[in-house]
């Protein structure tokens, strides 16, 4: 390819090379960057800077060459900057032969590298699409200094630059303009489907938020047990939101105008727990100076919500046991016996049949309250639901803060690439975390407190990835040993069962039982085959029932 020598040829050339980046590539720092390392080879340029408006009305550097980008906005070019801002107010170039006769100037030998006998010229021109700039693009060039230089063609090629880069980047903030409009309006249609759902299905559940086939079936199971009055055990991990499903049964129960009374047994000791539910009697101990109701008086005609059942003690158990059995009981330090009527709903994050069998609890307590048993999915495994909680999480902190954030696309793809190993309450401290430190109006991905290495629990979900649930968690032995396949008559290949695929001892279990025990239904309600719902049977020692 012949050189082009002809200066206007050689213009137009560039101005086309010029236009085509523009138009390569949404990302703006990369795009002007490429347009000053362009610059570079056509001006013979040392250094070029890109300064753009920000919201702030202040000048920002947005690409430089010659230089990094991270120097130029550490002040490094602070004397050329304020040249930029002159061009900005004035609307007009400025060139300046000789950086080095201009005494403004004196403060830049930070960055001249320039030798004794050479000339740094200074050429800025404003950027803008009307008569106001709202930008400045800048170079320095080496000339030798010999005789009379005209720069009047170096302003105009550097002019018509700088209007190709307005336009271009007046185009971009249009764009990012109408995609905020638009992820508002799809944010708010959005709100309106999933309101037309829940509003069309008798027995709603206005207190759940999902869509996702996992939690259509929990909703399933909340409508047709909250007709009755059946003990119901709330199965799962901690944070899937076991106390909003023991609301929404309360709420769809003939017992909804009665009270709903919960309390945490893990939070209070044994002699706590026993005041707090049964009540006490006026100076029955140290510190009771007046009679006082328990909770299972206080939830009468309604629904006692017994939270985190698993912790309780083995000497508690037997009390809670009886009050179970007979719907009777006496306050602490009393020995009138009280009739109580109330729907009870407990929720734990345990493998109680475990905790059976190495006698932590007991088996009569363990029959008495897995009435019905509801297990509640992990985040992780109903992933369709992310956007429309963390959506439902910013607008509440909008409401809560008057803010108006959006979130883009990208940062809710990398939230439903998260595992939350604490669900549905760390989504919510997630966005609660991130709506507070983000400046702008919308959440991008790299706004995300796992792109930025500062989420803490990611140590945690990196080490349960290959886990499927809580019961794996605590049997993670998932990666199994020969002596174990060779006991079920089967290799590796052949199980075809690794970490992720294992199903989790609730999800068997309720698989098991939602068939009637039978193991090719079960093994195609969970995507497996008949033998590796055998294997996993045997892998947990699930005794196998026969109905």
């Amino acid at each position: 390819m012949n050189e082009v020598k002809n200066p206007a040829a050689l213009s137009l050339i560039s101005l086309y090379e010029i236009s085509k980046l523009l138009n390569s590539s949404l990302n703006l720092e990369k795009t002007l960057r490429e347009v000053l390392n362009l610059l570079s080879s056509y001006m013979q340029m040392r250094r070029g800077l890109i300064s753009l408006m920000g919201d702030g009305g202040r000048l920002e550097i947005m690409a430089a060459a010659g230089m990094s980008n991270e120097a130029a906005r550490q002040g490094k070019v602070r004397p050329v900057h304020g040249m930029a801002a002159r061009i900005l107010s004035s609307g007009m170039p400025i060139v300046i032969p000789n950086l080095k006769d201009e005494p403004d100037l004196a403060g830049s030998g930070e960055h001249d590298d320039s030798l004794d006998d050479e000339k740094v010229a200074y050429i800025g021109v404003p950027i803008k699409t009307t008569e106001k700039a709202f930008g400045v693009m800048s170079i320095e060039r080496v000339w030798d200094g010999a005789g009379d230089v005209n720069f009047e063609s170096d302003v105009r090629f550097l002019a018509m630059a700088a209007n190709l880069v307005g336009h271009a980047v007046h185009l971009r903030q249009a764009v990012a303009k109408d995609r905020e409009a638009l992820l508002e309006e799809k944010h708010r249609l959005q709100k309106e489907l999933t309101g037309a759902k829940s509003s069309g299905v008798k027995g709603s559940l206005p207190e759940m938020i999902g869509t996702s086939g996992a939690m259509r079936d929990v909703f399933g199971e909340v409508l047709q047990i909250a007709a009755s009055s059946t003990t119901v055990l709330l199965r799962g991990e901690s944070g899937t939101g076991k106390e909003l499903i023991a609301r929404a049964i309360h709420a769809n129960s003939p017992r909804k105008n009665g009270p709903f009374v919960k309390v945490n047994c893990a939070a209070l000791s044994e002699t706590l727990l026993e005041s707090e539910l049964f009540g006490h009697e006026k100076g029955s101990f140290t510190g009771a100076t007046q009679e006082r109701k328990g909770r299972f008086e206080l939830a009468d005609k309604g629904t006692l919500f017994l939270d985190e059942i698993g912790e309780i003690s083995p000497a508690f158990q037997s009390k809670l046991l009886r009050v179970l059995q007979e719907r009777e009981f006496e306050r602490v330090g009393g020995n009138k016996t009280l009739k109580t009527d109330v729907r009870l709903i407990c929720a734990t994050n345990r493998n109680l049949e475990e905790a059976v069998t190495s006698g932590e609890f007991r088996a009569d307590l363990y029959f008495r309250i897995n009435v019905v048993p509801v297990f509640v999915p992990p985040l992780r495994e109903r992933r369709d639901d992310i956007p429309l909680l963390a959506r439902h999480f910013l607008d509440r902190f909008n409401d809560e803060n008057k803010r108006k954030l959006v979130m883009s696309d990208d940062a809710l793809e990398n939230l439903m690439s998260c595992y939350f190993p604490g669900n549905v309450r760390e989504l919510e401290n997630c966005i609660q975390r991130v709506a507070t430190t983000t400046k702008g109006d919308v959440i991008k991905g790299a706004d995300l407190p796992c792109q930025k290495n500062l989420c803490l629990s990611s140590a945690l979900w990196k080490q349960s990835a290959p886990m499927r649930s809580l019961s794996d968690a605590q049997d993670h032995d998932a990666d199994f040993g020969e002596e174990e396949l060779a006991a079920t008559g089967t290799d590796g290949v052949e199980a075809g069962l690794s970490g992720d695929s294992m199903p989790s001892r609730n999800r068997l279990v309720q698989a098991m039982e939602k068939t009637g025990w039978v193991q090719a239904k079960a093994a195609r309600l969970l995507g497996l085959t008949p033998r590796q719902v055998g294997y996993a049977l045997k892998k947990y020692n699930i005794p196998i029932k026969r109905i």
